[in-house]
């Protein structure tokens, strides 16, 4: 399992706790410059440590790099695994057509609102074939090197990836749910959060430059 993290501390206990309750081989934690304990608490949990650049996207490769498995499990650290989320992803995976897979989305909080996100999110993963990031993206390693990793972009990185793999073979949603915190949409709000998520995807396909729409991103989350 592969976690990129920068200042995490308040939440990189967790996912190394579920991660526990798996067969997971190797854990690495990939830190992108933390101030905070995030490093020293995933060392005592045991995690191999990496460093990189600021940036899911460097982070995640230098993950991928250091890795020794077959398969990769790319996990945000403010996410809370399913139980037995190594034997989903392994059946997952069984079917040689299939190019990767994600957890369905469940958000950590108890609010209507974050039902609907939920039920969106899970229909565009599934109808769509594009699961997110925030969904626990696994893939067999080969794939992964075939692809070529992920681009190096500030921002939509894991949406260039799945549109890179699903040319490759089918992308699965598994039904069990994996939780990330709600901690973005408490902050903007979850009408502004969807409403910059969506720009952000809209400016992309309309060929916006990535830098253009990082920084508007930055801009939205700072103020």
């Amino acid at each position: 399992m592969i976690v990129p993290a920068l200042n995490e501390s308040s939440y990189i206990d967790r996912v190394l706790t579920d991660v526990a309750g798996g067969d997971a081989l190797e854990v690495i934690v990939v830190d992108g410059g933390s101030v905070d304990t995030t490093v020293a608490k995933a060392k005592a949990r045991g995690a191999l440590v990496g460093r990189a650049p600021t940036g899911r996207a460097r982070q995640m490769n230098k993950g991928a790099a250091m890795a020794r498995g077959s398969i990769y499990l790319f996990v945000h650290a403010d996410s809370r695994l399913p139980a037995g989320y190594d034997r989903l992803i392994r059946c997952a995976l069984e079917d040689e057509g299939v190019a990767a897979g994600a957890f369905s989305l469940g958000i950590d909080a108890d609010s209507s609102k974050f039902r609907f996100i939920e039920t969106w999110a899970n229909r565009r993963s599934i109808g769509l074939g594009m699961p997110y990031g925030d969904q626990g993206l696994f893939l067999r390693a080969e794939r992964f090197r075939a692809c070529g990793g992920f681009p190096d972009l500030p921002i939509m990185e894991d949406f260039v990836m799945i549109r890179r793999l699903r040319k490759t073979g089918r992308i699965v949603t598994v039904t069990e749910r994996i939780y990330t915190s709600p901690r973005r949409w408490v902050r903007l709000g979850v009408l502004r959060t969807t409403i910059i998520n969506q720009v952000i995807v809209l400016g992309f396909l309309l060929g916006v430059p990535v830098e253009r729409l990082y920084r508007l991103y930055r801009s939205a989350r700072d103020n």
